[in-house]
């Protein structure tokens, strides 16, 4: 399978790079010092139970222009969700009839831009689940025993080509799940990962700082109470016990919890604002169901959206 990753960072560079390593023809779109060190020594993943490299472009390719890369049967969507607005045309030269785009960004709509400029005929909404990080150019890191990808049409059908796409990402190592309802799995994946970016970055502090502390698991229940009565009013029908299950699964994992935006607030960069708690905003308004607690913390946050040097 032909496939391009437009977004080369730790997400779409390991799952890239497992798909080269059982011998598919990837190409990297990537930019600045990353781009260089992938051209010169190859993509490094390391697992918790293995390390390997890639050559380049033997083993895998990296380029700035997607236009170089041709017309591919696959493509990662792994760009930050603000990165969008340049990303999304710049895939039209990767992107011909029998194309999907597997969008794996953070939010319940981001899909979306991708579906209005290509048509929803050609991309497949999903959710990855991974801890992955970036030490370094033309480095990723994989750990922890939760990776894998669930994904789908929007109408829910089976189709041909989640069934090959799913073949080739299991294949490759990477678990793969095709959802009957993919709308009811981003959001039930966007009630946790929206709280958290959202009350980690507002108050500076991880998940295991907050939990503890009556004041803030008050909030943060909050949140996500506030973030189940918009899906509902969505028409998503989560699990009846979602949050109190989801609350459980961070009290098991607190020394895991780890949410990319809060290390791009404290590092200064750009934020996923608009895609987490202003999705959950904008939600909330179409389903006439208030949403004060994310108010709070997005009128907190846009400040800081575009990143502390702008």
């Amino acid at each position: 399978m032909r496939v391009a990753v437009m977004g080369a960072g730790s997400i779409g560079g390991y799952f890239g790079g497992m798909l080269a390593h059982a011998g598919h023809q990837v190409t990297l779109i990537a930019r600045g010092e990353n781009l260089r060190i992938l051209r010169e020594r190859g993509l490094e993943v390391i697992r918790d139970e293995e390390c390997f490299t890639l050559t380049c472009p033997q083993q895998i390719e990296a380029l700035a222009d997607p236009s170089q890369a041709g017309v591919v049967d696959l493509v990662l969507l792994t760009v930050k969700t603000y990165q969008n607005p340049v990303a999304v045309p710049a895939l039209a030269p990767l992107v011909g009839d029998s194309t999907t785009i597997l969008g794996i960004q953070n939010g319940i709509d981001s899909y979306q831009a991708a579906a209005q400029r290509y048509g929803i005929a050609r991309v497949m909404p999903g959710a990855a689940y991974i801890e992955a990080s970036r030490p370094g150019p033309g480095q990723v890191r994989q750990t922890g025993d939760v990776v894998r990808i669930v994904f789908g049409e929007e109408d829910g059908a089976t189709s041909a080509r989640g069934l090959e796409i799913q073949q080739a990402l299991e294949q490759s190592g990477i678990p793969a799940e095709l959802s009957p309802d993919i709308r009811k799995t981003l959001w039930t994946k966007f009630l946790f990962i929206a709280t958290m970016a959202g009350v980690t970055s507002l108050s500076r502090e991880r998940m295991a700082e907050l939990m503890p502390r009556p004041e803030w698991r008050r909030v943060i229940e909050g949140c996500m109470k506030e973030i189940e009565a918009v899906a509902r009013g969505s028409g998503i029908a989560l699990e009846d016990n979602i949050v109190a299950n989801t609350l459980a699964y961070i009290e098991g994992s607190l020394e895991d919890m780890h949410a990319s935006m809060h290390s791009d607030i404290m590092a200064g960069r750009p934020l996923e604002l608009e895609a987490l708690t202003g999705a959950a905003i904008r939600a909330g308004t179409a389903a006439g169901v208030a949403t004060p607690i994310n108010d709070l913390i997005y009128a907190m946050l846009q400040p800081w959206a575009a990143g502390a040097a702008n």
